[in-house]
């Protein structure tokens, strides 16, 4: 079964976006593994048409017993959602700034299916 319906990356200077489209049943899982991936500042969920429904900053201190009744609402709202769009906030470091202000390229999609 396929969970994820596509994904989108936008660079800016202090960090990127990622853009997932995912369903609802997989919502809470793939929120777990992107938290457990690291360098999070925030995470956003969307309904199908673009609404926010909910967001909430990820920092280091708050992973574990803080994030816990976040969960519980992650989990409320994918029983109700049929496809959402999850979007994080990440921060770079230094040196990856560098790497992207001497880059030519344009921003990169990736579509995972």
């Amino acid at each position: 079964m396929n969970n994820f319906i596509g994904a989108n990356l936008n660079y800016s200077i202090m960090g990127f976006k990622e853009t997932f489209q995912i369903n609802g049943e997989n919502l809470l899982q793939k929120i777990k593994e992107i938290i457990a991936e690291g360098n999070v500042s925030k995470i956003s969920i969307a309904d199908k048409h673009g609404k926010e429904i909910m967001s909430f900053p990820v920092t280091i201190g708050a992973i574990g017993l803080i994030l816990a009744p976040v969960f519980a609402a992650i989990g409320a709202v994918a029983a109700l959602l049929t496809e959402c769009t999850i979007t994080v906030e990440r921060n770079t470091n230094k040196e990856e700034k560098n790497d992207e202000d001497n880059s030519t390229d344009p921003p990169t999609t990736i579509t995972v299916k």
